[in-house]
């Protein structure tokens, strides 16, 4: 089966392609040759998911999927969220003339400061379109944001999430290890069991 999968991100597709069986192809948007920007202007994950599966589905008439992911800290209204990507480009200028994830991490750690409640979850959701029927698929996994970065690897937020129950962050875990514990994983192993079943 051959799912194009609704993102340019190298590292969600590298991700993504190592999780699921030789028996699905991951297509890229790049790959499928897609070219047209797709919009994520809604509240929720959820929606914003939804909106780029459909698009695609209307546009390449193929099988697709799209996900979206946030980092929920519990102390601050579950915000980043739906914005993580982009929290640095809103509000503060300070932070909008660096480095968006640089920027990101920074703002997170400054609207932390002198909170002791640290509780954090990432969450991803992937809304998939089969033959014209749309299915959603959900993943969390729990952990506290620390008050600096540790680890080399991952992207994003990593450095600072500690998943529950682990010494190491996202970041300084090998894709592998992360690939066994993380919000993607979680949500794509659910959409890999759907697609075996059919």
């Amino acid at each position: 089966m051959e799912l194009v999968f609704a993102t340019n991100n190298p590292d969600k597709i590298k991700e993504v392609k190592n999780l699921v069986s030789s028996k699905i192809k991951i297509i890229s948007l790049i790959e499928s040759g897609f070219t047209k920007d797709i919009a994520e202007d809604n509240e929720t994950l959820e929606e914003n998911a939804r909106q780029k599966a459909w698009f695609i589905y209307k546009n390449l008439a193929m099988n697709c999927f799209a996900d979206d992911s946030g980092l929920e800290v519990e102390a601050l209204n579950n915000t980043p969220g739906v914005y993580s990507a982009r929290y640095s480009r809103i509000g503060n200028e300070r932070y909008k003339k660096m480095d968006i994830v640089e920027g990101n991490i920074q703002k997170l750690l400054h609207n932390l400061k002198n909170i002791t409640n640290r509780r954090a979850r990432f969450r991803t959701v992937i809304s998939l379109i089969l033959y014209g029927k749309e299915f959603q698929f959900e993943g969390v996994v729990h952990g506290i944001i620390l008050n600096e970065r540790r680890g080399q690897e991952g992207f994003g937020y990593d450095p600072i999430f500690l998943p529950d129950g682990y010494s190491k962050t996202f970041a300084e875990m090998s894709m592998e290890e992360k690939n066994k514990i993380s919000h993607r994983f979680l949500a794509v192993s659910k959409l890999v069991k759907f697609l075996n079943s059919l």
